[in-house]
């Protein structure tokens, strides 16, 4: 056996307990009654620092070193590569720091839940506190071994190649013309009315909607399943993907709209190509790709006045709405593409979306850096969110700064990829649109074959055998460029 086979060996055995630690987590977030929480920490973290001590192993370096002089195929060196970037970041954090961090994350996560329903921000700050500490410990570390800054070196772990000066260059375009677009929008769509569905749906029936709009975006579903948490996610590996919403029976469109961007997510890693499972060079080249093709779907797509053709009888017919005006396709087109500045992100519209995103990457890269503390929260995150929406969360906790679950598990450096995200899917659906014949015609008719099998060709089963640049690069011809994305939303909500 090569040195190579026995590092492809290796990769595979870390990647089935991957497998488990994300079932866990999903349990942990849809299933698990909360009296298990302290034991599921315990054991997670023990997982935690068995997946460390193997991804460490002292004999990988020889490994490496040897595998660099074998006669590789360019495929597996390409592959090679990504397994030694991956045990590069794996070495330079200490099994103390692992363990640490993992029942940090766990209590905080899970204190959260309750925590954000009652506006506790007094209770939810120390656990904070301890995970920022912690991430801000990882941050140093990362740093001194990669030679970039302490936020950067976080924001490598989710979007590979991309810093800071980069981020900051591509969200100040966005924000030189995103505040007068709101303004633009706000005065087209004050005349503009619209009915909005009225309930209760039930929460069986809007599963069932859920479930058939998976069916229509191509979901496998001998690989993967629907269930409920508080935060929608999803997760699982490839083979069996877990995907979550959340009901509210005054509202059937948050959880359908959640599903399907979480389909789009899931759709992606279940046509991840076989022949690289369960290595590195086989998984979603990361989490800006990860997020353009739920963005993909929920926003290119499904809020499309041509899939609106299918997505309204459908809806209308599993809610019992078939008589209903507000169900019209004319009228959920409407409803779909109203913007009003709120304040949850995950509710958002995409025109006001990117700046619920700016506002957390700057308040998180301040806090990495050590240039704000966690009791600092609050108030940046009010100024903020009356700056560039004109909202105060002054005392709203819940509705402000303890509204996502990232933080919880210290996950900083991830916010950036929801904008980047949406950068990619406009490039994308643009170059898609080129690239097939009649595409907005297909959609109407629910015919999305040939898109599905664009984007499997071009993003899907690319995986990460190519850099983020290289891969927007193969795929449209064109380094990112934010001008598709301001380019979209001048043409959905301004024309």
């Amino acid at each position: 056996m090569t040195h190579y086979d026995k590092l492809e060996t290796h990769f595979r055995k870390l990647s089935r307990l991957a497998h488990l630690d994300a079932i866990c987590g999903w349990d942990q977030a849809a299933m698990m009654p909360k009296g298990g929480n302290q034991a599921r920490g315990e054991a997670m973290a023990e997982l935690a620092v068995l997946m460390h001590e193997l991804a460490t192993a002292p004999q990988l370096g020889e490994w490496f070193a040897s595998a660099a002089g074998e006669p590789l195929s360019a495929d597996q060196q390409t592959s090679l590569r990504a397994m030694e970037r991956r045990w590069r970041q794996a070495t330079v954090l200490p099994a103390r720091l692992v363990e640490a961090k993992s029942l940090a994350a766990s209590k905080c996560e899970h204190a959260w839940r309750e925590q954000r329903k009652n506006n506790d921000w007094q209770g939810f700050a120390p656990n904070l506190r301890e995970v920022v500490s912690l991430a801000r410990e990882e941050a140093a570390v990362r740093a001194e071994s990669s030679g970039l800054s302490t936020y950067d070196a976080l924001l490598d772990l989710y979007e590979p190649g991309m810093i800071c000066a980069q981020l900051d260059l591509l969200f100040q375009q966005v924000k030189t013309w995103l505040p007068d677009m709101i303004r633009a929008v706000e005065e087209k769509q004050g005349s503009r009315t619209y009915l909005t569905p009225e309930g209760p749906f039930p929460v069986e029936r809007q599963k069932q909607l859920g479930l058939e709009a998976m069916k229509l975006l191509g979901f496998d579903f001998d690989h993967g399943r629907l269930d409920v948490s508080s935060h929608p996610f999803c997760g699982g590996v490839p083979t069996d993907v877990r995907i979550t919403t959340r009901y509210d029976e005054a509202d059937f469109m948050t959880a359908l709209l959640g599903v399907i961007h979480e389909t789009g997510h899931a759709r992606y890693e279940q046509n991840l190509p076989v022949q690289w499972a369960g290595l590195p060079v086989g998984e979603a080249r990361s989490m800006g790709v990860h997020e353009s093709q739920s963005l993909f779907f929920e926003m290119q797509l499904a809020r499309s006045g041509e899939f609106t053709q299918q997505l309204a009888p459908l809806a209308a017919r599993i809610l019992g709405r078939e008589d209903d005006p507000a169900f019209s396709v004319d009228n959920i087109a409407s409803f779909n593409t109203r913007m009003k500045r709120g304040y949850i992100r995950v509710d958002a519209d995409e025109v006001t979306y990117p700046a619920h995103v700016i506002l957390r990457y700057e308040i998180e890269r301040a806090l990495i850096q050590g240039d704000i503390e966690v009791s600092d929260i609050p108030e940046l995150w009010d100024q903020k969110m009356q700056s560039y929406l004109g909202l105060s969360t002054k005392d709203n906790y819940r509705n402000g700064c303890m509204q996502d679950i990232h933080w919880t598990g210290g996950a900083f450096g991830y916010f950036p990829s929801y904008t980047l995200g949406a950068m990619y899917a406009a490039q994308l659906f643009a170059t898609a649109e080129r690239s097939i014949n009649g595409l907005r015609d297909k959609i109407q008719r629910g015919d999305l074959s040939e898109l599905f099998a664009w984007l499997k060709t071009n993003i899907w089963q690319k995986a990460s055998t190519l850099s983020t640049d290289e891969l927007i690069r193969a795929a449209t011809g064109k380094a990112l460029n934010p001008a598709y994305f301001q380019r979209h939303l001048a043409a959905r909500y301004l024309a």
